[in-house]
């Protein structure tokens, strides 16, 4: 009888296997490897597959990608459960009994991107830091890798040599805000604060009257595995301890005028914490509805603008600060920096808040 033409298709895919010799294949639009012409695989269960055949990171010492196997006219497919990367070479090995192991490399080749991320911003703005500075704030123009940060950054002195041992703290956990475009970097507490061993041993992270360069080198890489456009420096200069906490009644507040839409400002005697006081600064009316409208600071941090939505009604309204608002030095509303060790830091700053009232006519 003869066969159908369903029927010779499958009987002649059968002899193909017969007689085709076993090869892996990689698969790069589909991200999945193949191993062709083993006749048996179809009879193998899952686990005995993946026993057989695997596929890795082509590194010494690296376990197999996990992933799932299945049959697909007569071939065995792996399917990574992460999808493969671009620049990651991989390794799919073949353990067919009877034979000699079948291996090969691959890899997809990682698309040439010319760098663009850069360090857009680093705060403060001003180049004249008190000697107890307390942290730096380094925004990136795009998300950044985490995990090696502290590779990336150094402290020069006034000669413009390298700090080796640079005064910062140094975590297992970097600081990063939600997007990955904010690293804070703090200075080492026991540092900054008088009287404690890192200060008595070491002497203030930071020196009156000297000058110094913070350096963000060009190798940090993106999200996107690219490195920094270019290297970023910031020399500033060093000028006595800030010790003393914030005084509300030295803010000055100028009011705007009713039916208008100019900003209602405040400044203040002496820089502030930028991402704090971006933070913490609220203008409410006497309903306790929050003025909403885009919010700048600039003049190195010593101004801060709320521009509102709507025009201004006349009546009465409160500056609403948080109490945990601080200058440079980590110097707060009603108390100055007195942490010794950095976990007790937010243990320690319970949300509270004061009021200015102001009027607009």
């Amino acid at each position: 009888m003869l066969l159908s033409i369903t029927a010779r298709g499958v009987f002649a895919a059968c002899l193909l296997l017969l007689f085709q010799q076993p090869a892996i294949r990689f698969v790069p639009d589909r991200g999945v490897f193949l191993l062709e012409g083993w006749p048996d695989a179809v009879q193998q269960t899952p686990e005995r597959r993946a026993e057989l055949f695997t596929v890795s990171v082509d590194k010494p010492d690296v376990p197999p990608l996990l992933g799932k196997y299945s049959m697909e006219n007569g071939a065995v497919i792996f399917t990574p459960q992460y999808s493969i990367q671009a620049g990651i070479r991989y390794k799919a090995v073949a353990m067919i009994p009877g034979m000699s192991p079948l291996s090969i490399v691959a890899e997809i080749p990682k698309r040439v991107v010319a760098p663009s991320t850069v360090v857009a911003n680093v705060y403060p703005s001003t180049n004249v830091l008190p000697e107890n500075q307390l942290k730096f704030y380094i925004h990136f123009s795009g998300s950044m890798s985490q995990g090696d940060a502290f590779d990336h950054i150094a402290l020069l002195d006034g000669s413009g040599t390298r700090i080796e041992q640079p005064p910062f703290l140094i975590r297992s956990g970097e600081l990063w805000d939600r997007e990955f475009r904010r690293f804070t970097l703090f200075f080492d507490p026991g540092r900054v604060k008088r009287d404690l061993g890192p200060s008595l041993e070491f002497g203030p992270a930071l020196q009156e009257g000297k000058r110094y360069t913070l350096v963000v080198d060009s190798s940090w890489k993106d999200a996107e595995s690219n490195p920094l456009k270019q290297e970023f420096r910031k020399t500033f200069t060093v000028g006595p301890p800030d010790r003393k906490p914030l005084d509300l009644d030295a803010w000055k507040i100028t009011r705007p005028r009713s039916g208008t839409r100019d900003p209602v400002v405040v400044e203040f005697p002496e820089p502030m914490d930028h991402a704090i006081l971006l933070r913490e600064l609220d203008v409410l009316d006497l309903t306790g509805t929050v003025i909403s409208g885009p919010v700048g600071l600039d003049r190195d941090e010593t101004r801060w603008q709320l521009t509102p939505s709507s025009p201004w009604k006349k009546g009465d309204y409160i500056l609403q600060v948080g109490t945990v608002t601080a200058d440079l030095a980590g110097n707060m509303v009603g108390r100055a920096f007195e942490v010794d060790l950095f976990e007790k830091i937010d243990e320690r700053l319970i949300r509270q808040t004061r009021t200015i009232p102001f009027t607009i006519d």
